[in-house]
């Protein structure tokens, strides 16, 4: 399957002015918002084939990390495999997509691994394996595929037909008003001279322009000149709580650091069973829930355009269903994932409507059914309220590589020539902004906690000095020798001889 692509280029046949496109090539698009960053992580690296070739930030670090971490700190035999192949909570609409890079596997729910087992499966069902267990004791991991919905076979997102215009850094919209009239939208006025290229986009060009959105400022170009431009990196730097969660600052993790006494920066943490946690649900976020999270101020500008025009560009009538937009927008967690000791503003998609009913064989029907057509599976089973297991110590590097091992960050520390006696121990307090900081470094820095929560802390420090001079001065003639000769050590006069 391959999806068409119309691309102008500029006289000079060195960029990428716009392309024409259909909804089947947008809903491809939209689909990257869905993404949780684990998987792209897992795209990207088979894509590129190497993890350093294919490296977001320090979450690929992050994830090299976790699947070398023994499943023996794990809190259930499943919980790291979650974690590795994190579920998006728009597997029904991908399913429709007329290109799906995701590499989902088909639908399953898992049952009791004693096919012979006397309780009744709709009552004992889990969506993931290895996670709960049947009321028989015996784990449910015995996987059982569904046939796709017959129901609701319109696009994935957007309905079809409409036609597209994209700019060479992602922004879309449809053309309902014209195409003069959405060019000049686009400050796109002059097409004198320009050449149009029709391109034929299969699985490696759609991985290829996940990776662009994420790296260049010019996806479309780079993807159709074949370039290998990088994004110059942006410092990350938060300077405000998200405004709708405020309220959740209250709530604090506390971590023991390292620091580089000579530069400040970080070296590791104690990382606490709760901080792991918190690090390893960035895995679990979804592209769009970054948007949301950072109110499409990241530090994937192209992402941000992507996001900013399905959110103001494309009219709520063009999509499949009446709250799929919204979704789009504050895209949940898959149903399953939510830790009980989470605390960034994210929820979880509530259970899916399943149906069932037994036939001769014994076997299922999925939701493709009515509900007058079958039964309702009631809950799903699940054990798993945390990933890791309590009292589990971590030591975390920063760029988030972590291992239970102390004498395994000593000897990174070695190995770059750091003396122990060059190393000072801090406390920070892990709250909301602070946890915000850090992901929003993670995503392009490999340096995660001195670009995300030192840097910041450093700035507001420096910001509180500059005011308190400024208010002395409203008081004092000489308020800037004042408050500098009051900051300077003491030293002790010498004694007369």
């Amino acid at each position: 399957m391959s999806l068409s692509l119309k691309v102008m280029l500029n006289k000079e046949k060195t960029k990428v002015l716009f392309a024409e496109t259909s909804s089947d090539f947008i809903n491809v698009l939209l689909s990257f918002l869905t993404l949780p960053l684990g998987k792209i992580v897992t795209i990207l690296q088979k894509h590129k084939g190497s993890e350093e070739a294919a490296a977001i930030g320090s979450l690929t670090t992050l994830y090299k990390a976790l699947s070398e971490l023994d499943t023996a700190h794990f809190s259930v035999p499943g919980a790291k495999e979650m974690l590795l192949n994190p579920a998006s909570s728009f597997r029904a609409e991908c399913r429709k997509l007329a290109l799906d890079v995701t590499d989902n596997a088909p639908l399953q729910y898992f049952l009791c691994e004693n096919g012979y087992c006397s309780q009744p499966p709709y009552t004992n069902i889990s969506m993931y394996p290895n996670i709960a267990t049947c009321a028989c004791g015996r784990s449910l991991n015995r996987g059982i595929n569904f046939p796709q919905s017959r129901f609701n076979e319109s696009g994935a997102f957007i309905i079809s037909p409409l036609l597209f215009i994209i700019t060479d850094d992602l922004r879309v919209a449809p053309i309902v008003a014209g195409i003069v009239q959405t060019l000049s939208d686009f400050g796109i006025t002059d097409t004198r001279g320009t050449e149009m290229k029709r391109l034929s986009l299969g699985p490696y060009e759609i991985r290829e322009l996940l990776n662009l959105s994420l790296t260049s400022a010019t996806p479309l170009t780079d993807m159709v000149m074949k370039n290998n431009k990088k994004y110059p990196q942006s410092e990350a730097w938060l300077d405000h709580i998200h405004q709708h969660d405020a309220a959740t600052e209250s709530k604090k993790i506390v971590v023991r650091a390292f620091l580089h006494k000579s530069t400040n920066k970080f070296l590791f943490a104690e990382a606490s069973d709760e901080f792991v946690e918190l690090l390893w649900s960035f895995l679990t976020i979804p592209l769009g829930g970054v948007e949301f999270l950072f109110d499409s101020n990241t530090p994937f500008k192209n992402i941000d355009n992507l996001y900013r025009s399905m959110s103001n560009s494309i009219d709520d009538k063009h999509f499949t269903t009446s709250d799929i937009k919204n979704r789009l927008v504050n895209p949940k967690l898959a149903h399953g994932y939510l830790s009980k000791n989470q605390f960034l503003p994210l929820s979880e998609e509530g259970p899916p409507k399943l149906y069932y009913q037994v036939t001769e064989k014994g076997l299922w029907c999925d939701y493709s059914f009515h509900e007058e057509e079958g039964t309702m599976v009631s809950s799903f089973e699940s054990s798993k309220e945390v990933y890791i297991k309590k009292q589990t110590m971590c030591f975390v590097s920063d760029d988030l590589t972590m291992s239970p091992s102390l004498t395994s960050r000593i000897l990174v520390l070695n190995d770059v020539g750091i003396p122990l006696t060059d190393m000072k121990e801090t406390e920070f307090h892990i709250g909301l902004n602070e946890a915000l900081g850090i992901l929003k470094a993670s995503l392009t820095s490999k340096t995660a906690f001195t670009d995300g929560l030192i840097k910041p802390l450093l700035k507001r420090q420096s910001k509180k000095e500059r005011i308190g001079i400024l208010k002395a001065s409203l008081a004092s003639k000489t308020a800037l020798t004042d408050d500098l000769i009051k900051s300077m050590p003491m030293r002790q006069p010498k004694s007369e001889p």
